[in-house]
């Protein structure tokens, strides 16, 4: 299919906000494929505002199959027109080792402008669920095994520090824009920083639900009163360490059932203690974020909340 705009004139088209609600795709990503990339060319009316045809909308759907393939978005173009039983390229001739390593090593060198450049345009150039999958839960993977041995107290607060920032203005703007349910968000106690609350914050945000950040692990007695009195829908904990036997196994089953809303772990916490937690009243929702976060819907159902 090329990606010319040669559409009959009769073919209905819709505006790029339309699109974004169909596709899943921010209206920022999908001008990003455009200029940069050429991916998709959608018509212009009279005062240049976009209308897409559905052959663009299904041109849009095949590069979001190719990039939860683990595509790189450099590599796409070359792809959309292949037939649709071509091979998935190796990570060898992908582009996403690079941008790992480019990542890391500007948090590590405390270059917090290019810092800026690198997280605006992941966040522009992809979903946000690839962007977290393939780049920035690697990476912060990799900065804490290499703290654990080196510790680094200057490049993690300086990190979480940035994302805080860059996070917070985006909570503070989506929580105003949305209805939705209203998430608890607390890391747990033995975890040295926010890097797992964060990137759970983003991506409960960009699923539609308010939240509600504390920047300090929240006491596990204290959650009844937030609860009640933020109205809140949910509990979840995130953590990137093993935490505590006592914490898992006893503290926190038991602060589960003094909750009237759901109680969820998800990040590292939830790979390295699935088994401890698998059928208590905590849900375990793994370490995949954007797949924890997806969990969270069918469970608030479940729950009669929503």
């Amino acid at each position: 299919m090329s990606n010319k705009a040669t559409h009959p004139p009769d073919t209905p088209l819709y505006p790029i906000r339309e699109v974004s609600r169909l596709t899943g795709v921010n209206s920022v990503t999908l001008r990003a494929w455009e200029r940069r990339y050429g991916l998709i060319r959608p018509q212009r009316t009279p005062k240049g505002h976009r209308l897409y045809a559905q052959d663009d909308i299904t041109r849009i759907e095949r590069i979001l199959q190719w990039l939860n393939r683990g595509v790189p978005v450099s590599q796409v173009a070359d792809l959309l027109d292949q037939p649709e039983t071509v091979e998935t390229p190796t990570q060898d001739a992908g582009d996403w080792a690079s941008q790992r390593q480019q990542l890391q090593l500007t948090i590590e060198a405390v270059d917090l402008p290019k810092l800026e450049t690198l997280y605006h345009q992941s966040l522009a150039l992809y979903p946000l669920s690839v962007a977290i999958n393939e780049l920035w839960q690697p990476v912060i993977l990799s900065l804490e095994a290499k703290w654990a041995d080196q510790p680094d107290e200057l490049v993690r607060r300086t990190f979480e520090a940035f994302l805080r920032s860059q996070v917070g203005i985006r909570l503070h703007y989506a929580n105003q824009a949305t209805r939705g349910p209203l998430i608890l968000l607390s890391a747990m106690p033995e975890d040295p920083g926010l890097l797992w609350v964060l990137m759970c914050a983003l991506m409960a945000s960009e699923q539609g639900y308010r939240v509600q950040m504390f920047d300090r692990s929240l006491a596990l007695k204290e959650l009844p009163n937030a609860v009640s009195r933020l109205h809140s829908s949910m509990v979840l904990l995130s953590s990137g360490q093993r935490e505590s036997d006592d914490y898992i196994r006893q503290t926190l089953p038991k602060a589960a059932e003094t909750l009237n809303v759901p109680i969820g772990v998800c990040g590292e916490v939830a790979k390295l203690r699935e088994n401890d937690l698998r059928d208590g009243p905590v849900h375990m929702l793994g370490d995949d974020l954007p797949q924890a976060i997806a969990r969270l819907r069918p469970l608030l159902r479940e729950s009669g909340i929503l």
